[in-house]
């Protein structure tokens, strides 16, 4: 038997494409025909199951070999296997609708994935990195004769009788100068790592040495049989096809040290099994992410029967959830991706939605079986928390329940607790509760205790994303507002009815008013008398909540750009009831008035870390100057 004939793909140029497209992607190649092998080995399980066949299967496995003097990389298999019509159905018979359409198509194609998903490829990117292709191959059934299929990258192929003894198929790749690389055992390796690491068949790799005389070809040349290749190089069970109750937790950790070496231990992880509205399984973990949320991303890897694609799982999981490590592996994602078909496919849509369910489930009832755990935990998982509430309406839904405020004395409250806490306290005038918070404790101590003296509590908002959050919390929470601690004095940060006398006339008011507006030459800032607590410092600089927010987004990229070119403006706010003012009122001369107006201004700037350099050492010389 001996027939020659062309590939059906309407098109001549479609090899000259496989071969040159992407040089990055050159490498799916393997990941390609290695699975294929393995569908082939799980055909012939389903068929024996069906009783359609009733041999031995014997050991299952692919074998992956590469000869680096033949300059051939062999994928072989015991499984299926092909008659010589199931060659031309299967192998010659690429289905194209037409050159044009294929022509029109690649022009948007992205990358390699893309082209071989969508025109059903993947035997044929072998010619990626292939001279030459030979498939030998014998059928399970019964009187079946073998069949050998070869072709030189054109459209021309060759199918004859072949040489294969044993059931299943092997695929010998004649590798071309361009991608000797891919006779290179420790690339390989990588490769095999990399995409079939879990595959549900044994994968044995190694070299492929020839050893001793198998008789002769068609052509009469002697072939030679080869080494049996005994590395396996997979795992075919990982957990995540297992059921929950048969793991314990080290086998979790050991997964996880696995995938991630040299990784800090996860905090917890949620074993994902469901198969209806889709098929999903994998092990999602939590690692500790504390507020270093952009170096954490892509770490989740997406199989499809457990066949690496990807670990850019952008829209399957959740923005927010990106920072979570482990393993999804969803047969409704096909093997071959491209971003456009994930963003569009409706399984893609309710996987993203189970996964958020999943996750806000977790830690729902982490919350309520062992709250003090949770709070240990919180420091690791509230920058997430936080980031999930803002971007996901239904995660905000479950998670208010859940989420934590801490405050500058380290106490947890949730949002309904907090509420509670502070409202009888910190409702001003309008009935508007406030919250007041701290970003920089160290640096706003002198404001923190000023708060505390009244009774106010202050909460730690320090992380990364905190801008946004406070701005969700005010539009989620009815009549509630927040303010930084060093957005006012202690006595103006809520608003009261009472208000305190001034122990200064109107007259000495505009004075001191002239003092310090002529002592204070810095730019942006604006002097105001006003009547306050006596135990409150002399002079505090402070910045409006609102400006100063806008600001802090517009540094953020939040679509401030306009608030961002505002310069500073300061608000001096002279305490007209403190001691030292009637002192500087009372000095003997317009010069020691001015100076001490100075360095009373100095020390509130000292107070928020805003007197740097020359300000600073004339700042010490001048205190040293007064104590003489």
């Amino acid at each position: 038997m001996q027939e020659k004939g062309t590939i059906s793909i309407h098109t001549e140029n479609i090899f000259p494409i496989i071969k040159k497209f992407l040089y990055s992607d050159h490498e799916i190649f393997l990941r390609e025909l290695v699975s294929n092998s393995v569908d082939a080995v799980q055909k012939l399980k389903r068929v024996s199951s069906m009783g359609q066949f009733k041999g031995e299967m014997g050991e299952l496995q692919v074998q992956v070999a590469f000869d680096e003097n033949a300059k051939t990389l062999t994928i072989s298999d015991n499984g299926i296997g092909m008659t010589a019509e199931e060659i031309k159905k299967y192998i010659n018979q690429v289905a194209f609708s037409g050159a044009e359409e294929f022509m029109e198509k690649f022009k948007e194609a992205k990358d390699a994935n893309e082209i071989i998903g969508k025109f059903g490829l993947g035997f044929y990117s072998a010619f990626m990195v292939a001279e030459k292709v030979e498939i030998q191959t014998l059928s399970y059934q019964e009187g079946a004769e073998p069949a050998h299929w070869t072709c030189d990258g054109s459209t021309e192929f060759e199918l004859s009788e072949g040489t294969r003894t044993t059931r299943g198929t092997e695929v010998i790749l004649h590798i071309n100068k361009d991608s000797e690389e891919f006779l290179d055992k420790h690339k390989l390796e990588g490769i095999l790592d990399k995409y079939c690491k879990f595959l549900p068949v044994p994968v044995k790799f190694g070299t492929k040495t020839e050893q001793e005389p198998d008789g002769e070809d068609a052509e009469g040349k002697t072939k030679y049989k080869s080494v049996e290749v005994d590395n396996i190089i997979n795992t075919t069970t990982p957990i995540w096809t297992k059921m929950p109750a048969d793991l314990k937790d080290e086998d979790y950790l050991n997964f996880y040290r696995e995938l991630y070496p040299f990784s800090e231990e996860p905090l917890f992880w949620i074993h994902l099994n469901v198969d209806y509205p889709f098929n999903l399984t994998g092990v999602l973990y939590f690692p500790k992410v504390k507020n270093e949320l952009d170096l954490q991303r892509n770490k989740i890897k997406l199989f499809s029967r457990q066949v690496f694609i990807t670990d850019e799982v952008k829209d399957i999981v959740p923005e927010f959830l990106m920072f979570l490590h482990g393993v999804i592996d969803s047969p409704d994602i096909p093997l071959n991706v491209s971003r456009s078909f994930l963003q569009a496919d409706s399984n893609v849509k309710k996987i993203n939605t189970y996964i958020t369910k999943k996750v806000a489930d977790k830690l729902a009832e982490l919350f309520k079986n062992d709250r003090k755990g949770y709070e240990e935990k919180w420091n690791d998982i509230g920058l997430f928390i936080k980031y999930g509430m803002i971007s996901d309406e239904k995660f905000y839904d479950k998670a208010k329940d859940f989420a934590l405020f801490t405050n500058t004395k380290n106490e947890y409250f949730t949002l309904a607790e907090y509420k509670e806490k502070v409202s009888g306290l910190q409702t001003d005038k309008t009935g508007n509760v406030v919250y007041i918070y701290a970003t920089d404790p160290s640096k706003q101590d002198a404001f923190i205790q000023s708060a505390n003296k009244k009774g106010y509590d202050v909460l730690l908002m320090n992380s990364p994303i905190d801008t946004h959050f406070i701005s969700q919390l005010e539009h989620k929470l009815e009549k509630t507002t927040l303010k930084r601690v060093d957005a006012d004095v202690a006595d103006k940060l809520i608003q009261k009815e009472e208000s305190l006398p001034s122990v200064l006339s109107e007259e000495q008011t505009t004075k001191v008013k002239e003092i310090f507006s002529k002592a204070i030459t810095k730019a942006g800032m604006n002097v105001e008398i006003e009547s306050l607590n006596p135990e409150e410092f002399p002079v505090t600089v402070t910045v409006d909540e609102f400006t100063r927010r806008m600001k802090d987004m517009a540094k953020m990229g939040g679509g401030m750009s306009f608030y961002g070119s505002l310069p500073d403006n300061f608000k001096v706010a002279i305490n007209a009831n403190h001691k030292l003012i009637s002192r500087i009122l009372d000095a003997g001369s317009e010069e020691l008035q001015t100076k001490l107006a100075k360095q009373a201004f100095d020390l509130a700037l000292l107070s928020q870390g805003m007197l740097t350099g020359a300000e600073l050492t004339e700042f010490v010389t001048r205190s040293v100057n007064l104590i003489d």
